[in-house]
């Protein structure tokens, strides 16, 4: 049985840092590509970063180009976003998907992503 589990969030104050964590259990971690999500209260889920199966390429939605930044460590079955400079409008339940391919899915349709992860609460305050 797969298991994605988040942990990390938490309150922190504009322009503070955290730092969110992944674990998956259940599934040949190595073999998928690794992604980030987030949604806000009334408002649809979006993509913030994906990660290709031996890091050799990322991308990231713009809204966190150059402050946030995806990891990952294969032999513990570890995902991880470092998440700098936060502002109010990162607020949100941030999720951890897996995608059964190697590569980055071309489009952030979560119909791409095979298991997900209940989330973990991200707030910012101003």
């Amino acid at each position: 049985q797969v298991q994605v589990v988040e942990s990390g969030g938490g309150l922190v104050q504009t322009g503070g840092s955290l730092r969110l964590s992944c674990t998956a259990s259940g599934l040949t971690f190595a073999n998928y590509a690794m992604n980030w999500f987030r949604q806000a209260p009334g408002k649809e889920r979006e993509g913030v970063s994906c990660i290709s199966w031996r890091s050799g390429f990322t991308k990231y939605a713009d809204f966190v180009k150059g402050r946030f930044t995806i990891s990952r460590d294969n032999a513990r079955n570890m995902l991880y976003l470092q998440m700098n400079s936060l502002q109010p409008e990162d607020t949100a339940m941030y999720y951890c998907a897996a995608a059964r391919q190697i590569d980055c899915p071309g489009s952030w349709s979560i119909d791409n992503y095979n298991f997900w992860g209940q989330g973990t609460q991200v707030t910012v305050s101003s």
